[in-house]
């Protein structure tokens, strides 16, 4: 008992860690698009495709190790689904290159994924 217990807290960690990252990730985004377009600054650091892979690896690990456990867990597969979707979404962003386009799916994206991680916290009680 107090290792399944001490698995959903590290779980539940994980989850407010996911919500976490999925805001400062559409923060970065919109910020990121507004100093580049109104001040021409930061393009180089803030837009760099690094920043956008390894956020999309994290969130992909995190996603599983939460969400998709979770999923297993619980049978809900609303959370699990969702987050996917979120995920696909912030993939897409990617691909599109920088600008308005790759900011909405981002944000898309991780709202989405937020939410999944938020749907996965309340089945977990």
């Amino acid at each position: 008992m107090a290792m399944r217990d001490a698995i959903l807290s590290i779980r539940n960690r994980l989850d407010r860690v996911g919500v976490l990252l999925s805001g400062l990730c559409a923060v970065h985004c919109i910020l990121g698009v507004a100093m580049v377009s109104a001040l021409g600054l930061g393009g180089h650091a803030l837009l760099a495709p690094a920043v956008h892979e390894v956020g999309l690896v994290l969130a992909v690990l995190i996603g599983i190790a939460t969400i998709g456990i979770g999923a297993v867990r619980h049978g809900a597969l609303g959370p699990l689904l969702q987050g996917s979707a979120g995920i696909v979404l912030m993939a897409a962003a990617i691909g599109v290159g920088h600008g308005l386009p790759e900011a909405v799916l981002t944000v898309a994206g991780v709202a989405l994924v937020a939410t999944a991680h938020m749907r996965n916290l309340r089945r977990a009680v």
